[in-house]
């Protein structure tokens, strides 16, 4: 059987399309897993790669990418994860079986004391492996 495909778009894919791209690649390897931006940030956020390593997850390897790279490719699932009403989610034009949009606050906007913004990665981290384990279980596990 051929691995399902899943594109996770955000504006910057920095944060938030990042973090379901780790979850997602945790809960199954062999689901095929790919994250982009419409106006890709230079680095992963330093915030999400410290609240994702808490979760055991490592993406300080990971690197923002332009959702361009991926225009060719096939997609059994193209998921959007902006959320609030500033931004504009991306659109992919790409082939594509299903489109779903699973909405975050953006927690590169946090503002605060060190310990109030670090709250909000982990809030928003959470909530990203809460909504993307039941995509997972609704739509992958056992396919």
């Amino acid at each position: 059987m051929q691995a399902v495909k899943i594109l996770i778009l955000c504006t910057g894919n920095s944060c938030r399309s990042q973090m379901a791209e780790g979850f997602l690649k945790s809960f199954d390897p062999k689901v095929e897993v790919y994250s982009a931006g419409t106006n890709p940030a230079i680095a992963v956020h330093p915030k999400a790669i410290q609240v994702m390593k808490e979760s055991l997850i490592d993406l300080s390897q990971h690197s923002p990418k332009h959702v361009d790279v991926f225009r060719d490719q096939a997609f059994d699932f193209v998921i959007t994860v902006c959320g609030g009403a500033k931004e504009s989610c991306p659109a992919f034009t790409g082939n594509v079986g299903q489109r779903l949009h699973i909405g975050f606050d953006d927690p590169a906007e946090a503002q605060g004391s060190e310990t109030e913004v670090l709250h909000e990665f982990r809030r928003i981290r959470d909530e990203i492996k809460n909504e993307f384990y039941l995509f997972y279980k609704e739509n992958l596990r056992n396919k």
